[in-house]
């Protein structure tokens, strides 16, 4: 082993410079309840848009799914990001690791990957939310009334994060309680009408299964644990709050959706085909009247909010936290004089995900899966080569397995991310394939504006490495 006269520099000897982002002042800090819900809507949301499970692989396969799952994919990401977000606590997140690990090209194009992927994941929530409203006003179907209302929603729920991640938290802690109260009502109500019989099989034996949209929608409903770790620099006492945080907001995100799914499922049989996106209003109001389907339409309504608000604080402060460590300019990181919020990276998110909100609710979690996985696999590298390279790092939470553990415990996520990729369409890997090149060119790009002096950037490691 090399001793201290002769060993690399270890990480924390350039994290000042690296993330110097400190956030808002204390009185507006995110605390463990506000926290806990900013994850699981970061995450989750509620049991909304978890019906296309049941649709491409039947009734026990969704159900085995969202048991199974979390264990392979939501807990080993979740443990990453609390042992990374406390020993790194600045709001570039993901970013940062990447950096600390491989270098400033690899940890600008995580920066691209998880930007834009979540930029496109935040479109799928107005979107999500118009199926839902569709039920009840057809006329939001198709055509231009469709598209307006996903502009509408999208830019009214911008300015509401303009008001800051402290509000934006507690407004999670209320938007998720109500939004899950009609599921907590229909499971109770479904407990004497469920069927175990119904668990196995719908009796569609001719109904060809869709992996594609089986495993899509399974990643898309369990991921994206990490992104709350580009606000690390927002939370009060990172360092203890974020792994608590994310233990409990991994319990509570896993029971609200096998719950609802288990007595949904019990409770009516219907025809597999059905169950797309927004037909668990319709189960509801099989359960137990038109009443409970209209509470589940305001509760969609409600956790699109939650969902939105998240992703959209996660995008902003990454944007920021990016500029804070020199890969975007100075500018980029300008805060709102009355909120203290990173207005730039809310604008660009917003028009970004208006930008692909044309897209099909399929596609858009299609593409933003394939980017989250090219930056998840570099994230695994990341932890993997920071813990055998550094193992005197001073990390405040650890995750407690030996390194061999850990490269098991990444291999098997890592395999599925490969497999998420494989079954991707080919209008997919075109557009991945452009941003990830877009990515490449930006990165040099602003190697270009730094040594030309035609932004001004924080001193950081794109001079250093140009």
């Amino acid at each position: 082993m090399a001793t201290d006269n002769d060993s690399p520099p270890q990480p924390q000897e350039v994290l000042p410079k690296a993330t110097a982002t400190t956030g808002s002042e204390t009185s507006n800090k995110l605390t463990l309840i506000p926290l806990i819900f900013l994850i699981y809507f970061e995450v989750a949301g509620g049991p909304y848009g978890e019906e296309p499970v049941v649709k491409a692989a039947g009734p026990l396969l969704g159900i085995l799914g969202f048991i199974i799952f979390p264990f392979i994919w939501s807990i080993p990401e979740a443990l990453i990001t609390a042992e990374l977000s406390t020993a790194f606590p600045g709001n570039g997140g993901f970013v940062i690791w990447a950096d600390q690990a491989f270098g400033p090209f690899w940890g600008s194009l995580m920066g691209t990957w998880k930007f834009l992927s979540g930029v496109i994941n935040i479109a799928a929530f107005p979107a999500l939310f118009v199926d839902y409203l569709k039920n009840l006003f057809p006329v939001f179907s198709s055509g231009v009334l469709r598209y307006l209302a996903i502009l509408v929603s999208t830019v009214l729920l911008s300015f509401l994060n303009f008001t800051g991640v402290a509000i934006v938290g507690y407004a999670a802690v209320a938007l998720g309680m109500i939004s899950l109260a009609p599921f907590v009502v229909m499971s109770l109500i479904a407990i004497p009408k469920i069927r175990f019989r119904r668990w196995i099989d719908l009796g569609q034996k001719d109904v060809k299964r869709d992996w594609n949209l089986y495993f899509n929608t399974l990643f898309w409903n369990l991921n994206f644990w990490d992104n709350v770790s580009t606000m690390a620099g927002e939370v009060d006492n990172p360092q203890k709050t974020f792994p608590l945080g994310l233990l409990c907001a991994v319990v509570f995100t896993c029971f609200g959706y096998i719950i609802p799914l288990l007595a949904a499922i019990g409770a009516v049989s219907v025809d597999q085909r059905k169950w797309e996106a927004g037909f668990m209003v319709d189960v509801a109001e099989m359960i137990s009247g038109k009443w409970l389907k209209i509470w589940i339409e305001i509760g969609a309504f409600l956790s699109g909010i939650g969902l939105f608000e998240a992703q959209l604080s996660s995008c902003a402060y990454q944007f920021e936290g990016m500029a804070d460590i020199g890969f975007l300019p100075e500018f980029c990181k300008l805060r709102s004089k009355w909120f203290n919020t990173p207005w730039v990276g809310i604008v660009l998110s917003t028009a970004i995900s208006l930008a692909v909100s044309c897209m099909s609710y399929t596609s858009i979690i299609s593409t933003a899966n394939f980017l989250y996985s090219l930056g998840m696999l570099l994230e695994f590298s990341s932890f993997l080569w920071l813990r055998w390279k550094f193992p005197a790092l001073k990390r405040p939470y650890r995750v407690p397995i030996r390194l061999p553990g850990m490269v098991i415990m990444c291999l098997i996520p890592s395999g599925f991310l490969v497999f998420i990729m494989a079954i991707a369409t080919k209008t997919v890997y075109l557009m991945s394939g452009l941003m990830t090149a877009g990515g490449i060119g930006w990165y040099f790009f602003m190697k270009v504006c730094k040594s030309k002096k035609w932004f001004n950037f924080r001193d950081c490691y794109i001079e250093e490495d140009s």
